[in-house]
């Protein structure tokens, strides 16, 4: 009976690695499509190639931004931004998202004021964050930390509170101190919906950074799209969006790796 029911498990093991291989193939796959068929539409007429260049083009001004250092410049000082960005507004985020989740009155304290000030559009209090945090790296930082705040706070509060109580009343049953009850069951318990709320603030965190950094910066992704379209070279424009959307899909990648990792048990059903 052990024999079959190994075979059984291997047979299962077997059908999900591949499905995880066909859907990795896939997600390569399909912007390579995307691109091919843009360069296709130029090519033809089909797009107006002073707007929408050829891929080739633009591949090519990407080479020529790597080759004398500017897109790695500038790449590097948005990834900086965005890290310090990051955990500044996440680590906060999950320990009081945690919190809100198991207590009732700190849940009752917050929720109006996320309530309140979440639907605010984060680019429209730049401005503040400008006035009050000067034109310097700060600003920046403090953009994309408000940015990635929100979701993870959500989700890690939401995460919690989905949690079956009989977890939480044998753990306090059994004497568990707070520290133990967050540690050992409410942050594993809330982990899936963790990590959508890290990929949620991440995404944000990216788009914002570009946002601030068209205004008042002199590196970085976002300045290097705004001084283009400022001297109207279009194929830098365009490298700038790529090298952006390569992020964000490499971010996605390493995030849901490490989402394989720390949540195993939801991957298995998937």
């Amino acid at each position: 009976m052990s024999i079959v029911k190994k075979a059984r498990s291997a047979s299962i093991g077997a059908r999900l690695a591949s499905a995880r291989n066909r859907d990795r193939l896939i997600s390569v796959a399909s912007p390579l499509v995307l691109i091919a068929l843009w360069e296709l539409c130029v090519r033809t007429g089909v797009l107006d190639a002073r707007f929408f260049p050829a891929p080739t083009q633009v591949f090519d001004t990407l080479a020529t931004l790597v080759n004398n250092g500017i897109l790695w410049k500038n790449t590097a000082a948005s990834l900086d931004r965005l890290f310090w960005g990051i955990l500044l507004g996440g680590i906060p985020a999950l320990f009081l998202g945690v919190a809100m989740g198991l207590y009732r009155p700190l849940r009752a304290v917050f929720d109006p004021l996320v309530a309140a000030t979440y639907p605010i559009p984060k680019s429209a209090i730049m401005p503040l964050i400008l006035l009050i945090f000067g034109l310097d790296e700060a600003s920046k930082i403090v953009m994309v930390a408000i940015g990635v705040f929100y979701p993870v706070l959500i989700n890690s509060a939401a995460g919690v509170m989905e949690i079956n109580k009989v977890y939480l009343d044998v753990g306090r049953s059994f004497g568990a101190s707070r520290w133990q009850v967050f540690r050992t069951i409410a942050l594993p318990g809330a982990m899936p919906l963790i990590m959508t709320g890290v990929k949620l603030g991440v995404g944000l965190g990216l788009i914002l950074i570009t946002i601030a950094e068209m205004v008042g910066a002199k590196s970085g992704l976002g300045y290097m799209i705004w001084n283009a379209w400022e001297i109207l070279s279009v194929e830098t424009m365009y490298v700038g969006l790529f090298v952006i959307a390569l992020l964000g899909f490499i971010f996605s990648l390493v995030l849901n790796e490490v989402e394989r990792l720390l949540v195993p048990w939801k991957a298995s059903h998937q």
